[in-house]
C-alpha cells in the first residue's frame, strides 16, 4: 500500500484504483451532490438522524463540524474517516470507528459507495487498503463489520475478500427507524498475516 501526504498534510492511502483521505469542509459540494444522487440507494441502510442535529447533506457548516469531528478522532485515535475517491472523483467513504485499546485492540469497519460507482470492485479495494492500515500502521488485532442481512451489494463486498461470518447479532442497530438484525463480519491480524500477500496483489499494490 502507497501512503502519500495531502495537501494538508494528512495521509493518502492508495490501491489499485482507490485513493482514500480525510475529507475537507472543500469537498462539500461534490459530496452534497453525491449522496442528493443516492437518497434512496443509501437512507435505507443509516440510522434516523436525531431530532434537532443538523443536515450535513445541505448545510456547509455542518458538514464543516463533521469533518473537525473526524480530525478530533484521529488525534485520539479513536477513529479515522476516509473519503474514497476514484481518478480524483469523490465517490464514497469509509471509516474505522469505536477503536479500542487495551485488551481489546479492535474496530468497526462502515461504508458506502455512489451507486453509480457500485458493482467495480472498488469498496472491496477500500476495504483491502483500511484492513492493511488498521493491522500494520494502527497495530489493532480486529476489525469487525456488521451488514443488515438483506443488504445483499454490501454483503459482497466482505464476501469478495473472505472476511468470516460470525453470526447474527439481533436487533442490534437502529437503522431508518427499525432495530435491524446484522450480520457480524470480523478479520483478525492472525489472518491478515496468513492472507496479506494474497489480499495485497490482488487489491492493493
Amino acid at each position: 500500500m502507497r501512503v502519500t501526504k495531502s495537501r494538508n498534510v494528512k495521509e493518502c492511502l492508495h490501491g489499485h484504483r482507490v485513493m482514500l483521505r480525510a475529507l475537507e469542509v472543500s469537498d462539500f459540494p461534490e459530496w452534497k451532490k453525491i449522496r442528493l444522487e443516492n437518497i434512496d440507494w443509501l437512507t435505507k441502510w443509516e440510522p434516523t438522524r436525531p431530532a434537532g442535529m443538523p443536515d450535513v447533506i445541505n448545510d456547509r457548516n455542518a458538514f464543516g463540524a463533521r469533518c473537525n469531528a473526524r480530525d478530533r478522532e484521529r488525534h485520539l485515535g479513536s477513529g479515522y474517516g476516509f473519503g474514497i475517491f476514484v481518478e480524483d472523483k469523490f465517490c464514497g467513504e469509509i471509516n474505522l470507528s469505536s477503536i479500542q485499546r487495551g485488551p481489546f485492540q479492535s474496530c468497526y469497519v462502515g461504508y458506502w459507495i455512489d451507486q453509480g460507482h457500485a458493482g467495480n470492485g472498488y469498496t472491496p479495494e477500500a476495504l483491502a487498503v483500511v484492513l492493511k492500515y488498521a493491522f500494520e500502521n494502527l497495530d489493532l488485532h480486529r476489525v469487525q463489520v456488521a451488514i443488515i442481512p438483506r443488504n445483499s451489494s454490501s454483503r459482497r463486498v466482505v464476501e469478495k475478500l473472505s472476511l468470516r461470518e460470525e453470526g447474527i447479532a439481533e436487533r442490534y442497530l437502529e437503522i431508518n427507524g427499525q432495530w435491524e438484525d446484522h450480520m457480524r463480519y470480523a478479520f483478525t491480524i492472525e489472518e491478515w498475516n496468513q492472507r496479506k500477500e494474497e489480499l495485497t496483489e490482488g487489491w492493493i499494490s
